[in-house]
């Protein structure tokens, strides 16, 4: 699926240069098939991703080689990448990284962009956070029916606290489960009760999950990351492909169809086609979408 000539000549994308270059070695895909991918899926990706501030996963020589983060430009991605001042923990503004199309996604791109992470807020107020992410990581070897357990055990509890919630399959080895809120409570708050939710269900049930970093701690158990929610923090986007082996893409999917995975990255991206399809299908209206607000304490 090589980038079309089409888009590379659009005054209006970001013109991908070197699209025979390999940047997954282990299954040969190219800069263009990845650019490719990003055009094909971007109006499902966009509504995701537009207009909030992001880090980019960039390898520039390819996946497999060196590979980091990237959440300021100094002009370098072209004028379809734009740019939001936010004012540090020291008190100094820096300008991050946002896009509001799919030329920006294209431009990001062109730049070695692989993986696209994004704030839990959106531009317009970068002060209001609007989702929450519990990212399920498993200890290596767990069974994936552990993790996709402990996901419906999460939406369950959250759901008796009013809240919905939606699974994704994040590329890798877990599952984020999703929590879409209304703008109107702070970074503090946010933060706070994610810890709380997490920190509470490792009490309750210690034999199954833990909420600290910790690898040695984790044996046998899934820790639930919630430092993805505080300010400044990302999760991976929906649709965004992962820098790793096969080129897997974090995807969103309902709960029944979660009960049926088999793994954390069963579509790749050479599955532009399927994940359109599947994207638009009824199941996965509004996948993502509740107008609910974070409890109070």
């Amino acid at each position: 699926m090589q980038a079309r000539a089409a888009a590379m000549n659009d005054p209006h994308k970001a013109p991908i240069s070197h699209p025979e270059r390999v940047i997954f070695p282990d299954a040969g895909y190219t800069k263009g098939q990845l650019a490719g991918y990003y055009e094909a899926v971007g109006s499902l990706m966009l509504p995701f991703v537009a207009t909030r501030p992001m880090s980019l996963v960039r390898c520039p020589q390819g996946q497999g080689k060196r590979c980091f983060f990237q959440k300021h430009d100094n002009g370098a991605f072209g004028p379809d990448v734009h740019h939001i001042p936010i004012r540090e923990k020291d008190g100094g503004l820096e300008d991050y990284i946002y896009i509001d199309d799919g030329a920006g996604i294209l431009a990001c791109v062109q730049m070695g962009t692989i993986e696209f992470h994004v704030w839990g807020s959106r531009i317009d107020d970068v002060e209001a956070p609007d989702r929450m992410i519990f990212d399920l990581d498993p200890d290596d070897g767990l069974d994936f029916a552990v993790v996709t357990r402990a996901a419906e055990d999460i939406r369950d509890r959250l759901a008796g606290l009013g809240l919905t919630s939606f699974a994704m399959l994040s590329g890798g080895k877990g599952v984020h489960v999703v929590v879409p809120l209304v703008p109107g409570h702070s970074w503090d708050a946010h933060r706070d009760f994610a810890k709380r939710f997490a920190e509470a269900l490792a009490r309750a049930e210690p034999e199954r999950f833990i909420a600290t970093m910790s690898k040695a701690r984790r044996k046998g158990r899934i820790f639930i990351d919630w430092l993805r929610n505080q300010r400044g923090s990302t999760a991976v986007a929906p649709y965004s492909v992962r820098a790793r082996d096969g080129a897997p893409v974090a995807v969103p999917v309902t709960w029944p169809e979660l009960r049926k995975m088999d793994n954390a990255h069963p579509y790749a991206l050479v599955d532009a086609d399927v994940l359109l399809k599947r994207g638009r299908a009824k199941g996965l209206d509004g996948w993502g979408v509740a107008d609910q607000g974070l409890p109070e304490s």
